[in-house]
């Protein structure tokens, strides 16, 4: 009997420590990459762009195949991944830059926009303050593009600052190349690369902070237009690019081109050259003996642009691209590294989203939370376990007209359907998304009790979280060209 007693404790006590996180928290490194198209990475299937370090996370760790960016466009996911809320929150709802205010409107559109906020709120919670109350060294490195000067990280809670200011892009100095004109990142040598420098600030925090936890947030400004790259690159892509028989090929979201081929020499220089900072980082964990201790989480901010701005990408067979609610504009790589606690080479299909990231450090780490303080996200501490999430809906609601040629609109998806609902005439949109990921097939009519179904959980999920609707532009002239389709390639 006493030894039946004494193995029931055995088997409780390593039950409990299998089951829980470890009394060392891990080392956390944060790789956020700016319009990184889920199938801009090799891993994801592209088959022109070449990314092994990021195809060795994901062999080390665990690939999500169904992970969204809260927003198809920057600040808002940013906002949301960095405070665990959904953007509508945070009154963050459009890239901070464009016009604030409906009167400032100049485009000939349907709707006049929802105002919203262009910064993020000093107290607002934040992975800087989360980690830092848990004991972390805290560095941010990269592309802030969440306030003007006195909302910069290092007022946000994190310890160091390099490069993160109000641009949504490098548009100072020599963009990608120093002299950087950044006001937090001093110039390297004349023709630095960007993305080299801020992956090598990132290490040396971590050599510097190796006997403490330290957590990094490196934020790429890679791969947002301009689109630069560095010399020697785009060559090897060029002969690439022609050795494959690679042509350009276009189709049309709407009025817009949309590029059906992943063949642009320069944006996938970009991309390898932000895959090698990936790489400086990773080596300096393994030189370090840091690897199995720390982990590593991979993702993007929106989709690749593929309707704009020199149409560099394609996200096939995913539709549309950045500032669009269709997949190819919000589902995005997400890639994680945990040694101690995730099986090599493991796929997740359950869908999750960019506030989960706040609520998995936030249980790892085991960091105190405050009673008002709002929790949108899950802890995916579960999944990365091997076991399941609480099942749950997901929602998108972007009142504003992108620069790709998106209209206001918001979205839904629960289990295998996601609904898409068009502000401008009310329209809805349904498809399932795994068994037609392109979302060729509208399924609206054929299915309108899970159209209402979803459709209401949608307007409820947008009362609770206090979104801003468009309003009706009565400037609008239906005989001049919608500003919405305009078309530049």
């Amino acid at each position: 009997m006493r030894n039946f007693l004494f193995c029931t404790l055995v088997l409780a006590l390593h039950c409990l420590s299998v089951g829980t996180v470890s009394a060392k928290p891990p080392n956390v490194v944060v790789f956020l990459v700016d319009d990184l198209g889920q199938r801009d990475v090799g891993c994801y299937g592209s088959t022109f762009y070449e990314t092994p370090n990021i195809d060795r996370l994901a062999l080390e760790g665990a690939r999500f195949t169904d992970a969204y960016a809260a927003c198809p466009v920057c600040s808002p996911t940013r906002a949301s991944l960095m405070t665990g809320m959904w953007p509508q929150r945070l009154g963050i709802t459009d890239f901070i830059g464009a016009p604030l205010l409906p009167e400032n409107w100049k485009r000939n559109t349907k709707l006049l926009p929802a105002a919203y906020k262009d910064r993020l709120v000093l107290d607002s919670p934040t992975l800087g303050k989360l980690m830092k109350s848990a004991g972390y060294a805290t560095m941010f490195a990269g592309k802030w593009h969440l306030g003007p000067e006195g909302w910069w990280p290092e007022n946000q809670g994190f310890d160091v600052n390099h490069g993160g200011i109000e641009r949504g892009g490098p548009y100072g100095g020599n963009k990608y190349f120093s002299p950087y004109g950044n006001p937090r990142l001093t110039d390297g040598p004349d023709g630095e690369h960007l993305p080299d420098r801020l992956a090598s600030e990132t290490a040396k925090f971590i050599e510097a902070h190796k006997d403490e936890p330290f957590f990094t947030y490196l934020s790429f400004y890679s791969v947002h237009t301009p689109l630069m790259a560095r010399q020697d690159l785009p060559q090897k892509y060029e002969q690439k690019r022609q050795r494959l028989g690679l042509q350009e090929k276009w189709g049309r979201e709407y009025q817009r081109d949309v590029r059906l081929v992943q063949e642009h020499a320069v944006y996938a220089a970009m991309v390898e050259a932000m895959d090698q900072a990936v790489g400086k980082v990773l080596d300096k964990l393994d030189e370090l003996k840091l690897s199995e201790d720390t982990l590593v989480i991979f993702t993007s901010d929106n989709g690749g642009l593929s309707t704009s701005e020199g149409w560099p990408t394609s996200n096939l067979p995913l539709r549309g691209g950045k500032g669009w609610m269709y997949e190819g504009g919000i589902r995005e790589p997400w890639v994680v590294r945990w040694p101690k606690r995730v099986k090599a080479n493991s796929v997740v299909s359950t869908p999750v989203i960019s506030p989960d990231l706040y609520a998995t450090l936030m249980e790892i780490t085991q960091a105190p939370r405050k009673p008002e303080q709002p929790m949108d996200g899950q802890s995916l501490l579960p999944i990365l376990g091997g076991g399941q999430l609480p099942k749950r809906s997901l929602y998108w609601h972007y009142p504003h007209y992108g620069n790709q040629g998106g209209a206001p609109g918001a979205a839904i998806r629960s289990g295998d359907y996601k609904l898409i609902e068009w502000f401008e005439d009310g329209q809805v949109e349904l498809f399932d998304v795994v068994k037609d990921i392109g979302e060729t097939v509208d399924l609206s009519q054929s299915h309108p009790d899970i159209v209402k179904q979803l459709r209401d959980d949608l307007h409820a999920w947008q009362k609770q979280v206090g979104a801003q609707l468009p309003i009706a532009n009565a400037k609008f002239d239906p005989q001049k060209p919608n500003g919405r389709a305009a078309n530049r390639r």
